[in-house]
């Protein structure tokens, strides 16, 4: 543990109860927008998987999950520019409501990616919630339909998003200094 920082040494960003309002909000929005349809969630891992957890039981409808995993970061904080897909769905997308989960849209260029990917499997509609957005990084523009936080360009990680593998299980997100 030489050299590294304490989990949530840095500043609290988003604090745990700011995150449940804003996904309950979410949730509830999503609820109404899909009534009388059956969405498909579909988690980007590893960073979606707490906030993908949590937005499912806020939809509180019926619905599907899947999973996906990209790679364009590796241990980077910075991506690569490249996106190489390392876990592909295990359902078929065709004429099914897609809600793509994310953890940050920063430069857009993994979210543009997976809609691209995505959206040539036939699916009825396709539509991206993120819990973060970080505009002053984008390269490439892509909708995000449902957001939780708009933010800085920081370093941040908790809740799901990790520092070299780590802090993942934080219940809010949080900053280096």
């Amino acid at each position: 543990m030489t050299g590294r920082m304490k989990p949530g040494e840095g500043p609290v960003q988003i604090t745990e109860e700011q995150l449940q309002a804003r996904i309950q909000e979410l949730g509830a929005q999503i609820r109404r927008d899909y009534e009388g349809k059956e969405p498909h969630l579909i988690c980007v891992l590893n960073g979606a998987f707490m906030f993908h957890a949590d937005l499912v039981r806020a939809v509180d409808m019926p619905l599907s999950v899947d999973f996906l995993q990209t790679s364009s970061y590796g241990d980077a904080k910075q991506s690569s520019g490249e996106v190489r897909l390392v876990k592909d769905l295990n359902f078929p997308l065709s004429g099914r409501h897609v809600l793509l989960v994310e953890d940050i849209v920063d430069t857009g260029i993994t979210m543009h990616y997976l809609l691209q990917y995505l959206g040539g499997r036939g699916p009825a509609s396709l539509k991206v919630a993120a819990l973060l957005s970080k505009p002053s990084r984008r390269r490439i523009e892509v909708p995000v339909d449902y957001l939780g936080f708009t933010i800085p360009d920081a370093f941040v990680y908790g809740y799901g998003l990790d520092r070299s593998q780590f802090d993942r299980n934080l219940p809010f997100i949080t900053s280096q200094n």
